[in-house]
């Protein structure tokens, strides 16, 4: 897609630090990172959010996401780290381009992903996993 920054990115149109690619998978660190270390995961073919992803290359996904976290680990010297994609505007995403962020964590680093929050009753719940469960099958 022209006018997409991750597919720029990924043809070389625009300059990044890449740090892993491959024929279907381009991965470089996040210019504005959570930690440093920061990376973001996208795959060559434009495609909006993991509903637009072809399946066929989700374990590739998978394998480079242990490679690459692994080296940053090693690399950074944090002792963890997120795995986060997100889809749709509402969900934080703000590149309509499909990716993924390994954040490396560090003990006391303040980032946080979310404010926990509670079912309102175990029926409540049990009624939406039970409205889930119907919807897949």
């Amino acid at each position: 897609m022209d006018d997409c920054l991750f597919c720029s990115i990924a043809n070389g149109t625009i300059p990044s630090a890449k740090i892993f690619q491959s024929e279907n998978l381009y991965a470089f660190l996040d210019l504005h990172p959570a930690n440093k270390g920061h990376t973001l995961i996208i795959p060559r073919e434009h495609c909006a959010d993991i509903f637009d992803l072809n399946p066929a290359i989700g374990r590739e996904v998978l394998e480079a996401v242990q490679r690459i976290a692994r080296a940053i680990l090693t690399v950074t010297g944090a002792t963890g780290f997120n795995l986060i994609q997100n889809n749709g505007k509402v969900a934080g995403q703000e590149i309509f381009h499909l990716h993924w962020h390994i954040i490396p964590r560090f003990e006391h680093d303040g980032f946080s992903l979310w404010k926990p929050g509670d079912y309102d009753s175990q029926e409540e719940m049990n009624r939406l996993a039970t409205a889930i469960k119907v919807q897949i099958s």
